[in-house]
């Protein structure tokens, strides 16, 4: 079974081929930040945690993409829009507000969750259910419109 390190390995090779330098520099990067934290902590890297360092680099260019945008500055805001492009291609297919409600309407009927003391548990379980396809800010707004 291939890892998600794996592919983006041979996605760097087959874009070096192709001569493809923008791609390979943003792949690269993305790369190295992986590395950085293995060396770090002293690990390797499963998909769950690679996942999560796509998603960070990911989010961190968007609010990058954000400010250039405020600020007109075009040119800079194409470059952070392309690099998203290329580390997305990695993050699995993200679910839809309605599927995510479902989700949160589903968990807190199995847990039987009544009130917002109940909300970290349901935040956890949904957290593992919804892993690398949804964003935890709009999952928790969900829960507490739910419960409140």
């Amino acid at each position: 079974m291939t890892t998600i390190k794996d592919t983006l390995t041979d996605v760097v090779k087959t874009a070096m081929k192709a001569r493809e330098l923008e791609k390979v520099k943003v792949l690269r990067s993305v790369q190295a930040v992986i590395k950085q934290i293995e060396i770090d902590r002293q690990i390797t890297l499963d998909d769950a945690g690679v996942l999560d360092i796509l998603q960070k680099q990911t989010k961190q260019r968007q609010e990058s993409l954000a400010i250039f945008a405020a600020n007109g500055r075009e040119d800079l805001a194409q470059k952070e829009q392309f690099e998203i492009d290329v580390i997305s291609q990695f993050l699995p297919q993200p679910m839809s507000e309605a599927e995510i409600a479902n989700l949160v309407a589903a968990e807190i009927a199995e847990q039987g969750a009544t009130s917002m003391q109940q909300m970290g548990a349901v935040m956890n379980a949904l957290k593992v259910k919804t892993a690398g396809r949804a964003d935890p800010a709009l999952i928790s707004k969900l829960v507490k419109a739910t419960l409140a």
